[in-house]
């Protein structure tokens, strides 16, 4: 009777796998490097290093790319990722648009447009869906089954228990017990569904202000109010997949809100939420379409003394819900994103940290997101990206 045996600690297959596994990490990190410069870096030997890059490159995951020059020597033999090695879709779902993206493994994005959803109806939401994907593949130049992962991020949250979407009554189409599966049938694919505020608070960690920060809150104020609780590093989502839905949380001063289930709504959010924002800059004389456009006009005139009083207010309200996030959490960072932050500035960010620093002993730095386009977009290709690269080397 024979066995099949899977590498242990310290077998030399495993080994191979780390290293490999290592170099390919060291070259999406660093572009093209050499041999030696590998070997170096991973602390191996020429031959070894050489080795390995055979191994990748017989893979196909990485391709020579010319050599170096102006250096001592001959020229040494460069390599790269192979960008064909894996190609993703990024999604952003929002009640009125849905985005999406095409990249290649290397993590360069190939497409991305904008599609208006206004005329869709439920029933044809998941086809639709798939629909926009797939002319998003060809439009990238790739096969109909180029691509290893499929990302979308949704204003609402996966329940682990039952696969359903909650906090989401605002997205019809999108409530099906088998949502995940009805997604991945009608697009040939492995897809993920994450909260987008958490897909935002990703490509902070990766791209933006929070990229040397492993505890920090992001709060996103737009249409509604949510937050993304980053913890040691790790995106904490809660036992429901409800952490950091804090537009239902209630506050002082903020209307108490019963059954928020069925009005989708809670006391931050009726407090500090886009429609309380158009509100507030109504009664100290301030128009605007939208509550971004609001904040921008009071931002725009600084010698105004309403449009001051308009945004010290604002930024009260939002320093009162961040004071209890941070009594619990103590996070290092607190960042501000979304159309409204955005508008406000370091105006409004400066008024944020002043007037938390009057209600907390503990003092977070707040900053702005500064990242440009659509966060959420970039979160989800982030996540696709670093789950086709397991992939690809699952398969290796």
């Amino acid at each position: 009777m024979t066995t099949s045996r899977r590498p242990v600690a310290g077998t030399p297959s495993l080994l191979r796998a780390i290293n490999d596994r290592a170099a390919f990490d060291l070259l999406l990190a660093n572009g093209p490097l050499s041999r030696t410069r590998i070997g170096t870096l991973t602390g191996l030997s020429k031959p070894t290093a050489s080795q390995m890059l055979a191994r990748l490159e017989d893979g196909g995951l990485v391709v020579p790319v010319g050599t170096s020059v102006g250096g001592p020597g001959p020229n040494a033999q460069l390599y790269q990722v192979n960008p064909a090695a894996g190609y993703v879709a990024g999604l952003d779902a929002t009640p009125s648009t849905l985005r999406v993206a095409i990249a290649d493994i290397v993590g360069t994005t190939l497409v991305e447009h904008e599609i208006a959803t206004r005329g869709w109806t439920a029933a044809q939401t998941i086809t639709n869906v798939a629909a926009e994907v797939s002319a998003a593949t060809t439009r990238a130049g790739l096969a109909p089954d180029s691509l290893r992962r499929v990302v979308i991020g949704i204003g609402g949250a996966l329940d682990p228990a039952t696969g359903r979407l909650r906090y989401a009554t605002h997205l019809p189409g999108w409530h099906s017990p088998r949502l995940v599966g009805e997604l991945e049938d009608a697009l040939g694919v492995p897809v993920s569904i994450e909260n987008d505020v958490n897909l935002a608070a990703v490509a902070e960690r990766i791209h933006g202000v929070a990229r040397e920060c492993e505890d920090f809150v992001l709060l996103w104020v737009g249409e509604g109010i949510g937050a993304a609780i980053m913890i040691g590093g790790r995106l904490h989502r809660g036992f429901t997949g409800g952490a950091g839905e804090v537009g239902y949380m209630p506050l002082p001063g903020a209307p108490i809100v019963r059954n928020v289930r069925r009005k989708n709504s809670g006391g931050f959010q009726e407090l500090a939420g886009a429609p309380a924002v158009r509100v507030l800059a109504r009664q100290h004389g301030i128009g605007g379409p939208t509550a971004a456009r609001a904040v921008a006009k009071a931002v725009e005139k600084p010698e105004n003394p309403a449009g001051e009083a308009f945004l010290a207010e604002f930024a009260g309200r939002l320093a009162l819900g961040l004071a209890t996030i941070v009594a619990v959490l103590d996070p290092q960072l607190l960042i501000l994103a979304g159309d409204v932050p955005r508008a406000g500035g370091e105006r409004l960010r400066a008024l944020v940290e002043d007037a938390l620093g009057e209600l907390i002993f503990t003092r977070p730095e707040v900053r702005t997101s500064s990242l440009s386009g659509s966060p959420v977009l970039r979160g989800a290709l982030e996540r696709a990206l670093a789950a086709a690269r397991d992939d690809v080397f699952a398969t290796y």
